[in-house]
């Protein structure tokens, strides 16, 4: 198990936080996020799609999109996010392809993160509703883009002649939504949850049932402060945590 809690300091200075659609960071991350922002690390967003497919009324896609980008925005903000980008995908139709990856390197080059963070690339069968396919396809493109794009200076190589970004080793990745065999770090959120709680609760086109939502994730954080053996009743988001570059890689090994 890897010890989470030596990334609160000054050795992070940025998080780069990749998700498929408006909410996911909230359900997946979003209290580990508020404890880096308290912190004082700076958190960016990365919404990959429009979430122009989700929702329940009976509305336009392009209504339902700038709708859920002001959704995000606002949860963002509830966690000490100040900065949101959004890729612009349509929702259900992303693809780890080389349009994607290459906006992805483009934004890790420019953003230079400590840490990354994306949604896990692996099916997960124990909840397939987290393995939505745009959800694979954010895990796979992230992952892809770190290993070896990002860092290498011949992939892609109009972003340095024409925008100046120099290939940029990312030192760690953060996966969300893993299968639970792949978490090897939890973060204790009690202090974050109700931080959470308001981010996700922004998200108004997406929650039918408001209360049955929070019990569902106050239940999986409590089923991840067990399983991280916390003190009885905290709360934790768990991770599959990747050293992309540590003290001991070699290139290409």
């Amino acid at each position: 198990m890897i010890d989470t809690t030596r990334f609160f300091g000054a050795k992070t200075e940025r998080v780069l936080a990749f998700g498929a659609h408006p909410d996911d960071l909230d359900f997946g991350a979003a209290g580990t996020i508020a404890a880096f922002t308290t912190a004082g690390v700076e958190v960016q967003y990365c919404i990959m799609t429009d979430g122009d497919a989700g929702g329940f009324d009976d509305r336009d896609p392009q209504e339902t999109a700038a709708l859920r980008h002001a959704e995000q925005k606002q949860a963002a903000e509830k966690v000490g996010v100040k900065t949101v980008h959004f890729l612009g995908e349509r929702d259900g139709f992303l693809e780890a392809n080389h349009d994607v990856m290459r906006k992805v390197v483009r934004l890790i080059r420019q953003v230079k993160p400590t840490i990354v963070m994306a949604m896990h690339p692996e099916r997960n069968w124990d909840r397939i509703q987290r393995s939505h396919p745009d959800h694979l396809a954010c895990g796979e493109a992230v992952t892809r883009a770190i290993y070896p794009a990002v860092e290498n200076p011949f992939a892609y190589p109009e972003l340095l002649r024409e925008e100046g970004l120099e290939a940029y080793r990312v030192p760690w990745l953060w996966l969300y939504g893993a299968p639970k065999e792949r978490e090897n770090g939890f973060v204790d959120i009690t202090d974050y949850f109700d931080k959470k709680m308001d981010a996700l609760r922004a998200h108004f086109t997406q929650h039918p049932d408001v209360a049955a939502m929070e019990r569902f994730v106050l239940q999986q954080c409590f089923a991840n402060g067990q399983r991280a053996q916390l003190a009885e009743g905290r709360l934790a988001e768990a991770f599959h945590l990747v050293a992309v570059n540590a003290d001991d890689t070699i290139a290409g090994f």
